[in-house]
């Protein structure tokens, strides 16, 4: 009778192939990552082509408009939670209710410590115009739609959008900015807990301004100091939210939305820097990932009404837990707005004609 006897590893050969597992795992990390990078900027891509497409969807149901908050100043609105009457004082601040109103709507948080108040002390508009589009899909206003799939910042939020009250958070100025290292905006209207608990509802993806206030006249413009805030032209009250896609002359060529960070290069960098390529979704529902460098110019609204066409620049200020300036907190480099602020409003042009993307069909 003969039994079979099974060979073991020796202690050189586990050695030799530990060695070797380690050696190609060493050689296949950076392809690997490369290639987790590229799904996640296909997927983020895919994400603007349906907001895209919901955008169109919405404009076909209410007379060419493009999504945008839509009550008004001087209008009656009823509070959800105490069932009174109240009239909205400016846009702003009926931007702010109706942001109020979806939120306490899709999540039911009208009482308690979640309680959702109205966050009167920011334009909704500049990040929280996609919530319009929320409502209308029916109300999934933490949909991995809006985020990036590498903004993980987000994405957690999403999923903790009452994290914001522990002591130790990871939110935005979740715990007072106090101690924000020298570099961050600390502009004090971050700290309020009506501001903090929009943070789980923002999206990746930023509306580019004149998609929801006019070209020429009660403008908001940038400021200097950081990137992060408008300020009206004469410090008035525009008009916002009665744009129309059939103003865009040039469809091709206009960005609509774009990832506020190129998160498939090294660093993650502001969108604003040249070489930067961050996903954009077109008027036309293309979308365009072209170096931003390639844009035209941008130009301040506040220097144009007044006849220059000077490029305006300025340097990336992050908000707390937004990815930091490629030069580090504080670096002073100028960079070009680009298609935010695109000389001509929705009438102009983002990229020549000649770089334009080719309309998916």
């Amino acid at each position: 009778m003969h039994t079979t006897q099974r060979k073991a590893f020796s202690l050189i050969e586990l050695t030799i192939t530990i060695a070797i597992l380690a050696m190609l795992t060493t050689i296949l990390a950076p392809a690997l990552s490369s290639a987790r990078k590229q799904m996640r900027g296909l997927s983020s891509q895919a994400n603007l082509s349906t907001i895209g497409q919901v955008s169109a969807m919405y404009a076909l149901d209410h007379e060419d408009r493009i999504f945008s908050f839509t009550w008004r100043g001087g209008e009656i609105y009823k509070s959800l939670k105490t069932g009174k009457l109240r009239e909205a004082s400016n846009d702003q601040v009926a931007a702010a209710w109706q942001t109020q109103n979806i939120l306490q709507r899709a999540t039911g948080r009208l009482k308690g410590p979640g309680n959702l108040l109205a966050p009167i002390a920011r334009l909704m508009y500049r990040r929280w115009s996609h919530l319009v589009l929320a409502d209308y899909m029916g109300g999934n206003v933490s949909d991995p739609l809006w985020a990036d799939p590498a903004d993980t910042n987000l994405l957690h939020w999403q999923l903790n959008p009452l994290e914001y009250t522990e002591a130790d958070n990871s939110f935005p100025y979740g715990n007072g900015g106090g101690d924000l290292e020298p570099g961050y905006d600390n502009d004090s209207n971050w700290g309020p807990i009506g501001i903090k608990q929009l943070w789980a509802f923002a999206s990746s993806y930023q509306v580019v301004p004149h998609a929801w206030m006019e070209d020429f006249e009660n403008q908001y413009r940038p400021v200097s100091d950081t990137t992060n805030l408008f300020a009206t032209v004469f410090g008035g009250a525009p008009t916002v939210g009665e744009r129309r896609f059939h103003e865009v002359r040039f469809p091709t060529m206009k960005v609509h939305m774009f990832e506020e960070f190129d998160r498939e290069q090294t660093g993650t960098p502001y969108f604003a820097y040249d070489h930067a390529a961050p996903a954009k979704l077109m008027f036309d529902g293309s979308i365009n990932t072209l170096q931003s460098g390639l844009a035209q110019s941008s130009v301040s609204p506040n220097d144009y009404l007044f006849g220059s066409k000077a490029e305006w620049t300025q340097h990336y200020v992050p908000i707390d837990t937004f990815p930091i300036p490629l030069g580090g907190l504080g670096d002073q480099t100028e960079l070009n707005m680009r298609y935010r602020w695109t000389l001509g409003g929705l009438s102009g042009i983002d990229y020549p004609s000649q770089l334009a993307p080719a309309r998916r069909r």
